[in-house]
């Protein structure tokens, strides 16, 4: 691909990372299409100009009924052919509210649309603020992930940020297929494996919680370190272009 990959990136109704979120999408070298919800929802075809979607983090729709549970009705409701379509070629990226959306849309972790996992309020039971280490897994598929350390930083800032399965061999299974792409370091909410962000089995669909989009410089780090957010956006720009 010669030209510059083209990446949406949804803002509005109370998605409020869209503007760093673009940022580190242009820094990786690729193009950011910001658009507001509603006017994706209005004109679907804007999908199929684009070469990658991110949801960025933020309130949808105020958390209403539950974090990214009306953006994922909306999608759903008015995106869901355009959306099966897209994940099998495309990658697709949540920060935050975007992973509750897509897992509240069924599109994470098999990306079939079918709701088998979630992410609940904290074990704390208050919103957590606070910089973590995470580490990745460096076997899994995901195309998001491939450029980064074992180990890093990234910051988290969320209520709901939970993973729960019910099923216990649906958890197994994400472990063994190395859809499992970072876990904290330490137990910082509860969640099930300590995990931060998976994967769908093409390891196109990823989504995390914590933020790499406010850790993209050296100096965003609260000690002494190297910054690695950048390197999310700028893995999905390789293998775009390597898709040419």
């Amino acid at each position: 691909m010669s030209m510059k990959p083209k990446f949406l990136v949804l803002w509005g109704d109370g998605i409020n990372c869209e503007n760093e979120t673009a940022r580190a999408i242009e820094l990786a070298g690729a193009e950011a299409l910001k658009v507001h919800v509603n006017n994706l929802l209005e004109d679907p075809a804007q999908l199929e100009q684009v070469h990658a979607l991110v949801i960025p983090g933020g309130f949808s729709f105020g958390d209403h009924l539950g974090s990214g549970q009306v953006l994922a009705l909306k999608l759903e409701l008015h995106l869901k052919s355009k959306l099966q379509k897209f994940v099998k070629t495309k990658p697709v990226l949540g920060i935050c509210n975007g992973f509750q959306t897509l897992v509240k849309l069924g599109l994470l972790p098999d990306a079939d649309f079918q709701r088998s996992c979630a992410l609940v309020k904290n074990e704390q039971g208050h919103f957590v603020d606070r910089w973590i280490e995470v580490q990745h897994n460096e076997k899994s598929p995901c195309i998001w992930t491939k450029n980064l350390p074992k180990q890093f930083a990234l910051p988290i800032r969320h209520g709901e940020g939970r993973f729960v399965c019910q099923d216990e061999a649906l958890l197994g299974r994400l472990l063994a297929n190395n859809q499992v792409t970072l876990q904290y370091s330490e137990d910082v909410n509860g969640a099930q494996a300590r995990i931060a962000g998976i994967c769908d089995p093409s390891g196109l669909v990823f989504a995390l919680m914590p933020h790499p989009e406010a850790a993209l410089h050296d100096w965003h780090l609260p000690m002494p370190g190297a910054a690695h957010g950048l390197e999310f956006f700028k893995s999905a720009v390789e293998y775009l272009r390597s898709q040419s």
